[in-house]
């Protein structure tokens, strides 16, 4: 994947040398396909013997902890294979069965490799829990801690973890990555997809998979000329949906924010203010809404008004 060279030369080294560091913190926007390393990384970790290597998520000595699904409903989805709604927060009792296995020997050899995707999603009593883990971790145990957020986390977890930071992708390197999984999406929806991820492939799929290509094409033009008769938010309520599930509704708040910063930049520094406030106000909305249940009309509109108050002309 692109942007996991040099992290994976890190791993790699650090595996070779054996002095392995036992937590690691795997650092970067959301969509660099950092759990797809820790899942990598884990599995070469525990590699003894090349004759018998079982996957990932089939290997004893690798633990997964994860946001489980949000009903027993959603738990049959998952076994079903479809897509299914998961809990909010990785818990404290995952943590709590997670160090019931670390009291006991790895199974096949002598590491085991414990993942949390995303880290950012743990309780505050799991982190807590999780620290002692970290603190006094036993012997061949390697913690490998996802996060999109590492700032958001508490100093003493980052203190205790090495960090691998992974970088924004190039724009070209997210078309060939589009071309290769959508190669459905047409060539404006790619365009808007890649224009709003700011270098995450993840993002850019969930972009085109979402179709919110009419819907950038709205935030732009209201971005640019303002929106005086409340026509443009209208089609962009239209474009959003009435019932908006979770994940649609965070992307389209992101697709937002990317819109704003990516015309910062080049922005005069009294618009630059202007701009930065309605981000700020869109991130808060953006960790606001899935959690409030806001009507998904009142959001469309407040995305409106926030792209229109730094148009120019400029919105009052």
């Amino acid at each position: 994947m692109c942007g996991h060279a040099a992290p994976w030369q890190a791993w790699c080294t650090a595996i070779a040398s054996g002095r392995l560091h036992h937590g690691w913190l795997l650092a970067g926007p959301q969509g660099l396909g950092k759990g797809h390393f820790a899942r990598a990384a884990a599995a070469a970790l525990v590699k003894e013997d090349a004759s018998f290597a079982p996957s990932w998520d089939r290997h004893p000595d690798i633990l997964l902890l994860e946001p489980l699904p949000a009903t027993e409903g959603e738990e049959t989805k998952r076994a079903e294979g479809k897509p299914y709604q998961t809990r909010r927060n990785i818990t404290i009792d995952q943590v709590r069965r997670m160090q019931q296995r670390l009291t006991t020997r790895p199974t096949l050899g002598n590491r085991r490799a414990i993942i949390i995707d995303p880290a950012d999603d743990l309780e505050r009593s799991a982190v807590n829990a999780l620290l002692k883990s970290l603190e006094e971790p036993p012997a061949g145990s390697i913690f490998l801690l996802v996060s999109h957020r590492p700032g958001r986390l508490m100093a003493t977890v980052r203190s205790r973890c090495r960090m691998l930071r992974f970088a924004p992708c190039e724009d070209d390197e997210i078309a060939e990555i589009l071309a290769r999984e959508v190669p459905e999406a047409d060539a404006p929806t790619r365009i808007a997809a890649i224009a709003a991820a700011q270098g995450s492939p993840g993002a850019a799929i969930g972009f085109v998979t979402a179709d919110l290509g009419q819907a950038h094409g709205l935030m732009l033009a209201i971005l640019r000329d303002g929106d005086a008769t409340l026509a443009l938010r209208g089609k962009l309520t239209e474009a959003i949906g009435a019932r908006p599930d979770r994940p649609r509704l965070t992307a389209i708040l992101e697709l937002a924010s990317a819109v704003l910063a990516r015309e910062l930049s080049g922005a005069e520094p009294r618009r630059q203010r202007r701009m930065i406030d309605a981000y700020e106000a869109l991130a808060r909305l953006t960790v606001q809404a899935p959690s409030y249940n806001f009507d998904s009309g009142m959001v469309s509109m407040e995305i409106g008004g926030l792209l229109a108050s730094v148009a120019n002309p400029r919105e009052a």
